[in-house]
């Protein structure tokens, strides 16, 4: 019985990553949008998404904390719900003043689900005594593949502010049937202070766990320039419409969510680093080519293909953080997740910044180079390939 209700358990948590994914997806083909709508340039534009990035990075030490009291269910709960209403706050804000700390938050509760609903994910591969996590990711990939495809259908048939109520309720939805089912570990016992004992650091030291979290920066950081400025890109380079523009983050996920979901399998079968060496050169491969594109739909394409290889590069690098020796999985996963989820939200303000001086395209040449880094330094994510028994 047990068993049963931890797949009911698995299948509540992918629902939390899909519901997360449409939602950012939903949002990709919005951000162009608010260049007219607020009479701003790029360059403002990057510092907003800095704030969005911010406000994710400095919410998830918060996030951590709170599941480490309460457990991972009733904080991804809590996140689910605020998250999927946070759209329309970006979308509706009347002015510039409001339009900042809207996005602060929107940055804010996105990263805390998204803390919450892995360190679920890692609670529940515990119980069943088998990897979700790279099938979990490539339900993120799923959502986020219909909530930017119909999400930009939607926005060039009904208007931007239809779609984000529309995303608001169909997410909204999607928690609120999981939540019941959702399954995880028990709130962590209160313990009085033992007196001369020396509190923990807030982060871990070992410097191989930080390299971890480099190569899952890298590996994140094209991640978020496909999805904060593959559109722009697409709109301004190559004279794409809202629909076009919005399908290069739609197929870029779609492609990652099919490989995710084959993920598991392709690392039985090569082990972890000929995997993560594969993926970051064909990741690589296809940047480079949506960055030499003739056209909008040869870099919707690349980026197909870039999806392709960027799909299990992060589900590796977090299974090697929670085999990583001396240091239990979840504080070792938190470290690698915040520095990883730096690249989708964080990186991609910078990338803004570059873009506007030496172009998309010179940006995305320059993105591939991170990957095949990563390439490179496979073979420190072979602890992937240990089996943790539990």
């Amino acid at each position: 019985m047990q068993r049963a209700e931890m797949q009911r358990g698995r299948w509540a948590v992918a629902a939390m990553f899909a519901a997360n994914g449409f939602v950012m997806g939903a949002w990709a083909p919005q951000i162009p949008l608010l260049l007219p709508r607020h009479e701003i340039t790029e360059f403002t534009l990057g510092l907003l998404i800095l704030g969005l990035g911010a406000g994710a990075v400095t919410a998830m030490l918060f996030a951590g904390r709170l599941i480490a009291r309460h457990g991972s269910v009733p904080v991804l709960r809590w996140f689910a719900l605020s998250a999927s209403a946070a759209l329309p706050v970006v979308v509706f804000a009347p002015s510039l003043p409001v339009l900042v700390p809207a996005m602060a938050l929107l940055g804010a509760l996105i990263g805390c689900m998204d803390v919450a609903m892995n360190a679920n994910a890692v609670e529940v591969e515990r119980r069943l005594g088998r990897a979700i996590m790279s099938s979990s990711h490539g339900f993120w990939s799923l959502g986020g593949f219909f909530g930017g495809s119909l999400g930009a259908w939607m926005i060039a048939k009904a208007g931007a502010e239809v779609q984000a109520g529309v995303v608001a309720v169909v997410s909204a939805a999607m928690v609120l049937v999981a939540m019941p089912f959702l399954r995880g570990e028990a709130a962590a016992p209160v313990v009085a202070p033992v007196a001369g004992e020396r509190k923990a650091g807030l982060l871990p030291r070992a410097p191989g766990l930080w390299l971890l979290g480099a190569m899952a920066l890298f590996s994140m950081v094209p991640e978020g320039a496909v999805l904060d400025w593959a559109a722009l890109y697409l709109q301004q380079d190559m004279g794409s419409d809202v629909f076009r523009s919005g399908l290069a983050f739609a197929f870029f996920s779609g492609a990652m969510a099919v490989m995710r979901f084959a993920g598991d399998s392709v690392r039985n079968r090569f082990g972890a680093v000929r995997t993560l060496r594969a993926s970051g050169l064909i990741a690589a491969a296809g940047m480079l080519g949506a960055s030499v594109a003739p056209g909008d739909l040869w870099a919707v394409a690349c980026f197909f293909v870039t999806g392709l290889g960027v799909a299990n590069m992060v589900p590796i690098l977090f299974s090697a953080a929670g085999n990583f020796p001396g240091l239990p999985s979840g504080t070792a996963i938190s470290a690698v997740t915040m520095v990883g989820y730096a690249g989708i939200l964080v990186a991609p303000a910078t990338i803004g910044f570059v873009a506007e001086a030496i172009g998309f395209r010179v940006t995305y040449g320059a993105l591939s180079v991170l990957l095949v880094v990563v390439a490179v330094l496979a073979t420190r994510a072979e602890g992937a390939d240990e089996v943790r028994r539990v």
